[in-house]
Parts: structure tokens; sequence; C-alpha cells
């Protein structure tokens, strides 16, 4: 590693000591919220609660609080953020007043698009200018997925929200030296080949190589045949491949991004000559003394294909010509990450409905939900030309999406409003339902919004396995939906195309889509479009004063954000409203004083609460999706005034509330605790009576017999993904003198 051209220990230290903290609304609040009351805790010692105040620069960009309510409208854009304000003016509330009360702290409201693009667009320096010294940019962020930048050649990751405040607050990131994994790309991609399918190829291949914990650098000839958006699409799925990094240097291919987003040419030249005078600045196409190290990995870009992942994780890559086989491979299965155990029998059963006065039907491999989301593909303006291509030439072959498939389009930048417009491909994209339908992380976090009641009721009464088709980076159980218990990565491109198929029981080299209104049969050859084609849409349509214009209006324009009332506005002190369901002050500082709290008790006596298996995710611990219904979280809200269902939100928008993160421990409606005997669901078995709870009940139960610990048993990969200051907030919540039956979890992981 000492002869790292890019990732050195010297530059590792600079990184570490200067950066800046993003955040997004759903972890970013909760961190905010800890902040709030570290300066009540100040405040209560007698000292200055100013002293609480980020020394670094932190943004904060709302943008995981928009639900797909309203689809396949004109106004669905507009319907939606109505929804989102009515639903969470609290929470935005208590932004706008951190906007006031803390330094160095900016707030970008709802529809500015979502944080790693509004970095990668717009905030990134790539090098810093402090009053003359100059050092390379470096980012923590709040959401797991901040890798995005990395593409940039600008280091940063995701932390917890602990994590954030500790760099927000001025003290350093203490680490391990991470090994760093070369990974050497050659050749180019094929004609029909995206980067999206790049992706899902690397984050296979580094998931079998194993890179938990530690960097990658993209290096080789390969590296320079990429655009910055697909270099984008990669470093965004650093997490789902295990990676704390996937990292690209600068190279003439970023100076000419920076330029193409509004970076001043003065700007940009700055930024070319401290990376070449510090050996930073690379040219892939020139000889390079060898690499060294910790790993090696290598793969020819004219060696990838077409390929979706599913249906329950990222990393199980599925070529696109054999994912018919493997979708009848995974039916008869037993049910695991690749199984869903459906008799034989029972595999060719069609539902028939009535949807809307309309004769419909579905079958196990339908598709009922087809997205195109924000997170990883938006930055990428190949694969949504693509997908408007798709849809245009479908349109003109006669083909239609089945109106039963709820489709939705949540762009990841507003730019990208501009650039579809420009095209005229937007009008072919709403013939097919994937009209804009909001600017934020909306179903690639769970807040992918109800199904119809028919399709739901046809599902759920026949126990059909349905699908998600979505252009995200996570596919995980219960994520994007609970009904839809297959869920599949894809390209936007193919998001449209199996929409239009409308199942993923289909081998599209063999059988067609459907026909067209000459009654022809049309193949998914006749639809895709060459990479010629899109790439005459992107020169002539993605220009630099659409990214310039986007970003000087984002906050000027926003009127419901500027309407919006700020409680206590510039007060040192948060105005704590003990009626809020979204905002409370947390307990975690309770009791707090200058001498530090006595040593952990020993485990004895402990009951088992949950024996979990291998892969448990941040996901499966604290839940962010919607809030069911009958659930702890719902009766909870209940019991506080929220009656209407539709009101209840989820648990990622309400992680502000201490009172929601507890009753969310272990709420995923896919978990599988072995305690429950293959039962699949939040719940477990109170060991000394038999009976069947809810995890939050157990637990309380648990301590109301005398009973004061319980242990966690998991496998492998426990806790890996996003979220991880929820992940540990919520079990510890479970501990608290306030829940007085519980001192748990102690986790026994193997």
């Amino acid at each position: 590693m000492s002869r790292q051209l890019s990732i050195g220990k010297r530059h590792l230290q600079s990184w570490l000591r200067y950066h800046s903290s993003q955040q997004d609304d759903n972890t970013g609040v909760p961190a905010i919220v800890d902040l709030a009351a570290m300066r009540d805790v100040m405040a209560k010692l007698g000292c200055d609660p100013y002293q609480i105040n980020p020394l670094i620069p932190v943004d904060v960009v709302i943008d995981h609080a928009v639900r797909v309510d309203v689809v396949r409208s004109h106004d669905a854009l507009d319907k939606n953020m109505e929804l989102e304000f009515d639903r969470n003016k609290e929470r935005f509330g208590f932004l706008k007043w951190a906007s006031t009360a803390f330094h160095k702290m900016q707030v970008f409201p709802p529809g500015s698009g979502i944080v790693h693009q509004v970095n990668l667009e717009y905030l990134a320096r790539v090098v810093f200018n402090a009053d003359g010294i100059m050092y390379p940019d470096s980012v923590v962020g709040t959401d797991s997925h901040t890798t995005m930048i990395n593409s940039l050649g600008v280091a940063g990751w995701g932390v917890g929200g602990i994590e954030a405040i500790v760099a927000m607050l001025g003290q350093p990131m203490d680490m391990v030296l991470p090994g760093v994994v070369g990974f050497k790309l050659s050749g180019m991609l094929r004609d029909g080949v995206t980067a999206t399918d790049l992706v899902l190829t690397i984050t296979q291949m580094l998931r079998k190589h194993g890179v938990v914990g530690k960097f990658v650098e993209f290096y080789g000839v390969g590296v320079g045949e990429l655009s910055l958006p697909a270099r984008a699409t990669i470093a965004n799925m650093s997490p789902e491949y295990g990676a704390s990094m996937g990292f690209f240097p600068v190279d003439h291919v970023t100076l000419d991004y920076l330029k193409l987003t509004g970076r001043s040419n003065e700007t940009v030249s700055m930024i070319e000559a401290y990376l070449r005078a510090n050996n930073m600045f690379v040219e892939h196409h020139e000889p390079h003394t060898e690499r060294v190290y910790s790993s090696y990995l290598e793969l020819n870009l004219i060696d990838v294909e077409p390929c979706i992942s599913g249906p329950k994780r990222p990393h199980d890559r599925v070529p696109l010509k054999e994912m018919k086989s493997d979708w009848h491979a995974c039916l008869d299965s037993r049910v695991g990450f690749k199984g869903f155990a459906v008799p034989r029998e029972c595999q060719d059963k069609v539902v028939k409905f009535d949807f809307q006065g309309q004769p419909a039907e579905i079958k196990h491999g339908s598709v009922v939900l087809a997205a195109i989301c924000s997170s990883t593909n938006t930055s990428n303006p190949s694969v949504i030309v693509g997908a408007g291509l798709v849809a245009k030439k479908a349109c003109e072959l006669g083909l239609e999406v089945k109106p039963w498939v709820k489709t939705s389009f949540t762009h990841g930048s507003a730019v990208t409003r501009e650039y579809l417009k420009h095209s005229h491909l937007q009008d072919y994209l709403n013939q097919q339902g994937f009209h804009l339908a909001a600017f934020g992380c909306a179903t690639c976090v769970g807040n992918s919004g109800d199904l119809d009641e028919s399709v739901s009721a046809a599902i759920t009464e026949n126990d059909i396995v349905s699908v998600a088709v979505l252009s995200a980076n996570r596919n995980f159980e219960g994520r994007v939906h609970p009904l839809t218990r297959a869920n599949y990565l894809a390209s936007p491109p193919l998001v449209v195309a199996y929409a239009l198929a409308g199942t993923v029981d289909i081998d599209f080299e063999k059988e067609p889509i459907g026909h067209g209104k000459d009654g022809n049969e049309v193949y998914l050859r006749d639809i895709w479009p060459t990479n010629e084609e899109i790439e005459q849409v992107v020169k002539s349509s993605v220009l630099p004063h659409m990214f310039t214009q986007t970003y000087e209006s984002i906050k000027r324009c926003n009127r419901r954000w500027n309407e919006l009332r700020v409680p206590g506005e510039a007060a040192a002190l948060y105005p704590w409203d003990p009626s809020s369901t979204y905002i409370r002050k947390p307990p975690y500082l309770e009791g707090m004083a200058m001498s530090p709290p006595s040593r952990p008790r020993s485990v004895r006596d402990a009951y088992c609460l949950l024996n979990l298996g291998d892969s448990v995710t941040t996901d499966h611990i604290s839940y962010s999706g919607s809030i069911t219904p009958g659930s702890a979280a719902a009766e909870y809200l209940r019991a506080a005034g929220v009656a209407d269902r539709e009101r209840l939100g989820s648990y990622g928008g309400r992680r502000g509330n201490d009172e929601v993160v507890v009753r969310g421990a272990f709420a995923n409606a896919r978990i599988v605790n072995k305690l429950m005997n293959g039962k699949v669901g939040p719940k477990t078995v109170h060991v000394p009576t038999g009976e069947e709870l809810c995890v939050f009940d157990a637990a309380i139960k648990y301590k109301s017999e005398g009973h004061n610990m319980v242990i966690v048993i998991a496998g492998a990969e426990y806790g890996s993904g996003s979220s991880r200051d929820s992940a540990a907030k919520g079990p510890m919540l479970l501990s608290k003198d306030k829940w007085p039956n519980y001192v748990g979890p102690v986790y026994i992981q193997g």
C-alpha cells in the first residue's frame, strides 16, 4: 500500500482530518434531534449550549419523506409533494429550525433531489481551498450510499448518526487502516449493455471476493471508457458489495463532468493543478508503475452481459438469458434467499379479478410494481434516456403497460426533468405510466405506497408470489413493499421492459413481450435502443445550463418550504412539543452527569428473544418501511391520536420519536425468527409460556416477570446495511427503565 497512487496512507490521514457531513432526512433527523438534546443537557449542567455546534459544513437534504401515493397522472409530483408536506410538517419545521439554530448547517428542502445526487452535481468541491490552504475534499454521510461521491475522486462513506455527530463536533474519526482491493477494468461495454448490468456484475464479484471493511479502487484503461455517471452507479452500490468505498481517482472524464454540471473553468483548473502537483491525477491510457494492493480483481468490460439481481439480495445476479429458468428454480426451492417453496401443482395458477371495472389477472411472477428509482440510476442520463427510448419504441409499436401494474418514476435530480422534457422522451414515459412522481428516495426505501385494493386482495387471498422490478440498489425482503415477495434490481430500460411484459417468467430472447397494433409479435430486441441512439440524445439534451439553473432555484422557488412555520426560530434550545408524534426529546442522555456511568452488568439467566440466521440487515433490525395497522407502533400512534391509516407514515420518517424507534425494532414483515418454526414476520415466542407475541410486547412481558435480560442470536453479516444508528438505538431503547422489564439485548453472533 505504500506505493498506492490514489489511496495512500498520507492521503487517508488528510481525508479523516478534513471532512464535511451530509445527511438525508431519515437518518439526519435523529442525529439533529440528538444534537438538540445535547444542547439541553449542556444548559442543565450550567454550560453554554452554543458549544454544541458543527465545526465543519453540514448539508441536510430532505429526500426520504416522500411516498408514491399518486401515480400515472400529470399532477402526481404536485399531489405527492402536497401529501409529503402535510404528513411531515413537524419534521420539516424542526429541520428548518436547525438551519437557523446551528452554524454551518444548510438544509435543502423537499423536492431538491436525493442527497448523493445533489452532492455529485452541486455540493462536492473535490479540492477545498480554505484561505489559501488546499486539501482534498472528503465527506461522511448518514446514508450508506454516500459512497456515490467516490466516483468524483472524493473520499466518502456512510456512518451512523452518532459517528456523524462526532465528526460535526470536530472530533477525528479513528479507524483501522483498511486493506485496499485493486479492481482492474479493461476493454469497453458491448452495445446494449448498461452501467446497471456492470454494477450488478461487480457487486457479485466483490461479494464473492470479500471486501467488508475494505476500500476498493478501480483502475486500468477500462476506467477511462466509463462515463462519470457510470462510475457513480458503481460507487453508489459500495454498501451492497460490502466495501467502505468504491473509489475512482480524478481524470479528464472527472473534469469534463465538473464543467458540465456548472463548476467554473477557474475552479476546475485549480482542481487539476492541485491534484497533478500531488501526483493524484490519473491518465488511464499512459503507462504506470504496477500498483501494490492488498488483493486484486480484474474484469474485461466486454464480458459484461445484460442481467438483473434478485429476488431477495443485490448480489444474487441473474443473466437475462437465464431469468426464466432461474425464476422456476426459485419457485421450486425451499424458502430462502433464492426460494419460495411453491408446490408444483400451484405454480401455474392464474388469479382473475376486477380492476377498476375491467378484467385483470395475475399469477406467480407477475410484475405488480415497476419503479424507476432515484438512488442508483437517475445520476446516469444514459440509462434514463435508454428507458425513454424503450418507452418511445413501445408506444410506436402499440405496446402498453397493463393498468394494474403500479408504475412510477422518482427522480434523484431535478435536472433529469429538464433533459427528458428537452428530448420529449417524458411524453412517451407518461404514455406507459411512468409519470414523474417525486424528487427523492421513495420506492427504494420502502415508500412505494399502496397497491390498488383489488391487486392487494388478489395477492394475499391467493398467496401469490408477486414481483417488483426497480432500478434501485437494495431488494431485501420487506423493503420495497410488504406484498412483493420477489424484488429484482434492473436497469431503467429493463424496468420499462418488464412492466410491458407484466411478468418475470419470460425469456426475452425467445418470447415476445406482446403484440403490436399490427398484430405482430414484438420482442425486446425490437424496442431496445443502440448505444449510438442513446448517446445522440444525451449529447443534444443534457446541457450545462440545466444544472446551474436548477440549483440556483432550488430554495428560492419552493413555496411550501418558504411558508413553513419555524418553531423557536434561531433559539439555542428547541421547544419540544410533548404531543408531537414525529419529534420528541430522546431519552438517551437522561441522567447524564459529569462522571462516567457504571460498568455494564453480566449476563445471567437470560431468555432468547430472537434466534436469527445469516444476513440479518439493518432493514430487519430497524425497519424503515410503512407502519402497518395493528403493529405496536400503530397502536402507540392510535393512542396518541393518529387514527387515520394514511397518516401512520413510515418507521424511517418517525425516527425522531424514540417511542416509534423502540417499537420498530425487529418489526420487518419478512424477518425470520427460528423460534417461530417457519412462520415469517415480526413476532417471537415468550419461552416460559409458549405465547406468540410481537417482539416489543415480548420484551415488556419478560421484564414484568422479573427476567431482566434477553439474548438475540444472529448469524453471519448481522447488522450489514445502512441506518446503523437506528439499528443500535431500537434494541437499546428496549432496555430503558421506562420499559421496566428489559436490560438486553445481548447479541451472540456466529
